[in-house]
């Protein structure tokens, strides 16, 4: 509720959003698939803007709240309250980061690039969510589009940072599966070295974690067993599998454990992820192109 200060003496979205230590993920016994952990993100995001506005909706009590700090959070602005007369429920986040605490005058091409990918991102693992960019709708749907971003020889190279992309070479054929609804995994051929990209709760875990090799043991198993079943005189390892593996991986993570606090690496052990991941032999059984052409 936006108004209810009889037990923090100040507005909800005031201390949620200009205040720090003041998370409610504090409590490891209580299990949650979120990203954020201690309650910094937002608080950074208005601690190094020059103006910080929120703007949120209740439904509920039919409310509606805008808050606007200014010089690093320094400067708190008076909230204004109006009718929610429509009914509508949101959150609006507009802020103007404060380029010189970062050494720059204007965003350059690889911050952009970093924020484009981003946005591209959410717009493939969130589920039930449209996303815009510079006004326009960003045409993905779901995470197995997402994906086919990165192995589709026509996709754009500007939507695909940082990798190369040959206009001529044909559209490898790609695995996927909606695991259940914590889990939704594909594969693919890579050129000859692994390859995963991977999302935890909605974060991007760019360099891999527990998650992926969890998935990727999986496959690896099931396709030396497929290999063996076709030509038991295979003398297939499953390391040779694996450098010619991609690996996508979609997940809901029950309090999730990083390597560092850009949360690029999971180390949570796989008993703890509170879901299994169990892939289906129609699933390995698709991935015949490996054993085909591997």
């Amino acid at each position: 509720m936006i108004t209810n200060k009889q037990k923090e003496k100040i507005y909800i979205p005031e201390l949620i959003f200009g205040h720090l230590l003041t998370s409610s993920n504090y409590d490891d016994n209580e299990k949650k698939v979120v990203g954020g952990r201690n309650g910094y993100g937002a608080k950074l995001a208005n601690i190094f803007s020059s103006e910080f506005t929120i703007d949120t909706a209740d439904k509920t009590t039919h409310q509606k709240y805008i808050q606007t700090w200014s010089k690093n959070m320094s400067v708190v602005g008076k909230a204004k309250i109006t009718s929610n007369k429509v009914g509508k429920e949101y959150t609006q986040i507009t802020f103007k980061p404060d380029l010189r605490r970062f050494g720059m005058e204007s965003f350059d091409a690889d911050f952009e690039a970093v924020v484009k990918r981003r946005v591209y991102d959410l717009a493939g693992c969130v589920k039930g969510i449209k996303v815009d960019l510079n006004g326009e709708r960003i045409k993905i749907k779901n995470f197995k589009q997402y994906v086919e971003m990165y192995i589709d020889s026509n996709a754009k190279k500007e939507v695909n940072e940082g990798m190369e992309v040959l206009e001529s070479a044909p559209k490898p054929t790609l695995v996927h599966q909606i695991v259940n609804d914590r889990w939704e995994v594909a594969f693919t051929m890579s050129d000859g070295q692994f390859n995963q990209v991977s999302f935890v709760n909605s974060i991007a875990t760019t360099k891999g974690g527990t998650h992926v090799e969890h998935v990727a043991q999986q496959i690896i198993t099931k396709l030396v067993d497929e290999v063996k079943k076709k030509n038991k005189a295979a003398a297939v390892k499953p390391h040779q599998i694996k450098q010619h593996l991609w690996v996508f991986v979609n997940c809901l993570i029950e309090n999730p454990a990083f390597d560092s606090q850009t949360k690029e690496y999971m180390t949570l052990r796989p008993s703890a992820f509170g879901s299994k991941c169990n892939l289906s032999e129609d699933f390995i059984k698709k991935g015949s192109f490996f054993y085909r052409k591997g």
